[in-house]
Formats: structure tokens, C-alpha cells, sequence
């Protein structure tokens, strides 16, 4: 069974070099944490033009990511990419939009995947990140909340994966930027509880062909 090993609370900062606030960084919660329909009780979300909201309420990345980070010679610790929760036993090459993680009475929905931004390249201070990072295609999925309610480090997950189309986290990532998505691609995710933003996005993509 997966578990959830990390809650990871945004402490705020300025960006490196800027007076720009930042909620990346973020440090293991002690105790339980409440999970709202909006996110985690207490964590800092300062950029909401392209963070938070209910489709990307909660943050997850996975503990073999970061094994192979670890592996690539990153220093890693719970909340060094900016995640909300850090979690043992799925990865990001098997994750798909629609998979659900139940945590106590928590549930969450896979509804996409984490694009990097220059915030993340400054918060791992090498200017080369976001292009390692993107070619790894270890995103760590952005989750709505099914059901709220409190979670702790140490409990355990149960995973239940989407019944219909598997779009994983991982091909999303990799179509970021390609002007000409493929029409079958944008219609099998169609189908999928994928954010409203992209499926909006598709939805006109698809109108504009005929």
C-alpha cells in the first residue's frame, strides 16, 4: 500500500535576487494538517494567476521521483520541489488524470501535471532546471479535492486508478509547447477529469478544425 510520507506547509520567501514572494519552499508539518476544498490549511500560495485554485488544490510529488533525482546527484528532502504532499509507492510514469488517493477521509483526483516555472529553477538554483526537469518527465501530479479532512504523515494511501482513458501525467508533460496536439490525444483526454483550463483549451482547439 502506498503511504503518505511528508506534509509540506508554504513558509513565505522572496525569490532569490527579487522582492518577488514565493510559497516553493516548503517544510514538513508536525501533526495533522487539514486538506480544504481550496488546499492545505496554513500553506502560502502567492502567485494565484498560475497556482492553486480548486483544480490544483494539492500538489503531490512521489518518493521514487525523487529516488531518481537522488540518483541524477539532487539533494532531495520532503518539499524540495514545492510539493504539498510527498508520497511512497506510486510514481509519475504510471500516474493518470482521474487516478484517486484516499488518505483517512481525504480524497484527492489527478487533474494534471506540474509545469516548471523560473520560481522552481531559483528555488534549485541551477539555471539548466526547468529543461532537466522537463526531460525527465517526473512531474508530480496537481490534485482537486474530492473530499476534505485531515491527514498526517505516516497514513496510508489507497489508490484507485481512473477506469476510463489512462492520459498519464507524464505524456502530458511531454506534449508542453507543441503548437499541434494530436486530435485523437486532445479527444481521449476529453473524456478524463482533466482541469477545466485545458479542457477548455482542447474544446476549442477541436471547434476551430471543423
Amino acid at each position: 500500500m502506498a503511504a503518505l510520507r511528508s506534509v509540506n506547509i508554504g513558509i513565505p520567501r522572496t525569490i532569490p535576487g527579487t522582492r518577488t514572494p514565493t510559497g516553493i519552499y516548503k517544510e514538513p508539518a508536525a501533526g495533522p494538517v487539514a486538506i480544504t476544498r481550496e488546499g492545505l490549511d496554513g500553506d502560502i500560495i502567492a502567485d494565484r494567476r498560475h497556482h492553486g485554485g480548486a483544480d490544483q488544490a494539492v500538489y503531490v510529488y512521489f518518493e521514487d521521483d525523487y529516488h531518481f533525482w537522488e540518483g541524477e546527484g539532487v539533494a532531495t528532502a520532503p518539499g524540495l520541489f514545492g510539493e504539498n504532499l510527498t508520497i511512497a509507492g506510486p510514481d509519475s510514469a504510471h500516474t493518470a488524470i482521474g487516478d484517486r488517493f484516499a488518505i483517512g477521509e481525504v480524497v484527492l483526483e489527478v487533474s494534471y501535471h506540474r509545469t516548471p516555472c523560473l520560481t522552481f529553477a531559483a528555488r534549485m538554483g541551477e539555471p539548466r532546471w526547468l529543461k532537466r526537469f522537463h526531460q525527465a518527465r517526473r512531474p508530480g501530479a496537481y490534485c482537486r479535492v474530492i473530499a476534505p479532512g485531515n491527514v498526517e504523515a505516516g497514513m496510508d494511501i489507497s489508490v484507485t486508478p481512473y477506469a476510463g482513458e489512462r492520459i498519464s501525467v507524464s505524456e502530458l508533460m511531454g506534449l508542453d509547447g507543441m503548437a499541434d496536439l494530436p486530435r485523437d490525444f486532445m479527444r481521449r483526454a476529453l473524456t478524463t477529469p482533466i482541469r477545466d483550463k485545458t479542457r477548455f483549451k482542447y474544446e476549442n482547439r477541436l471547434a476551430s478544425l471543423f
